[in-house]
């Protein structure tokens, strides 16, 4: 049996080093995509003047008729102070073609104080150009930038089942490294002074021990976070039911006539904040966001600044029909049936936020430990492989030196 998980683990390795490598590394930089960002575009991230500012529905009405062909689809409420405010948007349809105007940006950053865009970008755009170079890593993390085939998306399902089979191999990986109850010590130490292979046979092994259950959640969320509609929503579904929302139950959807337009964001917002009172969710209205293939408004509850929820499980989202005004559902951190539980902590763990900036610190050296293991996993099944090579040409050797020395002597009879 233990020569059947030795191979596995081997194959199982081998086969998701490299997505590995890659996803730990992007992972621990993008466990601080903002303050990254921040710091190599300040242009994005901080105001051009000090004057207070406007309101946020007045910057979007500014920027939506500077430049009647988007429409913005994000739209936080607040800003913190020095910031620009950052907008995603989408274009419109043009009446003339009947297609959606060319835009080469869908994020713009604007002076909270007048509505001038500062600047603009495509996010995710396959460039490592300074303004691009974070949203980059973002998608690499997750996508490796793999294109769709029709409606799949090729990168997303193969980080998707990686994920898979690391929580495979990690059960494996734990069994092989208690090979026996006497040598359980073994498993937990690094022979430092040896250095060279041993050492490295030592990270690998004891190095994943040490933070095998830190790997099991990465390897779990990422599977929720890559799959969730298609592998663990129905997984979760066996055990608890689950909380229908526009986004996860395609029969809320509401139906419209194409390009209609919806109604006020005033007038979802309004609905938004007695919404908020009635579920007892503390934090404001921190963001508004439209999806117009859906026809669907979304709310989170946040402070400025705080769009990722850091500490606990998240934000709280309620969501409305964009041409009715119709509650549709909502996400309430904390609450709700087990499987709600469950998958609102997804995110939170993976990237650590869960905890807040200690968080964000472990699973960025966890990040790197995952490198590291993807490494040293591939140098010892190297050594290894060697090794076998070596003795398969050590045993061939007496046998070609036999067949040589018998050629010879029937060359001189």
């Amino acid at each position: 049996m233990r020569a059947v998980l030795v191979r596995l683990h081997r194959w199982f390795g081998i086969g998701t080093a490299l997505f590995l490598f890659v996803a730990g590394l992007t992972g621990a930089l993008i466990a601080w995509d903002h303050e990254l960002d921040a710091l190599l575009n300040p242009t994005f991230f901080y105001a051009r003047s000090d004057a207070p500012p406007l309101s946020s529905l007045e910057l979007a009405r500014r920027v939506e008729a500077s430049d009647p062909r988007l429409q913005v689809t994000y739209l936080p409420m607040s800003v913190e102070k020095g910031h620009a405010l950052q907008m995603m948007v989408l274009p419109r349809v043009d009446p003339k073609t009947n297609q959606p105007y060319p835009l080469d940006f869908h994020q713009i950053a604007v002076d909270p104080a007048t509505g001038d865009i500062q600047s603009r970008r495509e996010w995710g755009a396959l460039s490592v150009a300074r303004l691009n170079l974070m949203p980059f890593i973002y998608k690499l993390h997750y996508t490796l930038f793999l294109p769709f085939v029709g409606d799949i998306d090729i990168g997303t399902w193969l980080m998707g089942i990686v994920g898979i089979v690391w929580i495979f191999d990690c059960v494996i990986a734990l069994v092989l490294a208690f090979p026996s109850v006497r040598a359980w010590k073994k498993s937990f130490a690094f022979r430092v002074r040896r250095g060279g292979y041993a050492l490295t046979f030592d990270l690998h092994r004891s190095g994943g021990v040490w933070i095998w259950g830190l790997l099991l959640m990465m390897a779990v969320t990422s599977v929720s976070m890559n799959l969730s509609t298609p592998v663990v929503q129905p997984i979760v579904k066996l055990f608890s039911t689950l909380t229908p929302t526009p986004f996860t139950d395609p029969s809320l959807l509401p139906t419209a006539k194409p390009n209609e337009a919806p109604i006020a964001r005033e007038d979802i917002l309004k609905k938004a904040e007695q919404a908020r009172v009635d579920r007892h969710i503390e934090a404001p209205p921190g963001a508004i966001y439209y999806a117009p293939m859906f026809h669907v408004y979304g709310i989170g509850y946040f402070g400025a600044g705080d769009d990722h929820g850091d500490g606990g499980l998240g934000n709280a989202w309620t969501y409305w029909n964009a041409q009715t005004g119709q509650p549709l559902g909502a996400q309430i951190p904390g609450k709700g049936t087990a499987g709600d539980l469950f998958t609102q902590a997804q995110f939170p763990l993976h990237s650590g936020r869960i905890l807040g900036i200690g968080g964000r610190i472990l699973i960025s050296c966890v990040g790197v430990l995952v490198a590291v293991l993807s490494v040293t996993g591939l140098t010892i099944w190297l050594k290894k492989l060697n090794g076998r090579r070596a003795a398969s040409s050590a045993r061939k050797a007496p046998t070609q030196r036999v067949g040589t020395q018998q050629t010879e002597r029937a060359a001189s009879q």
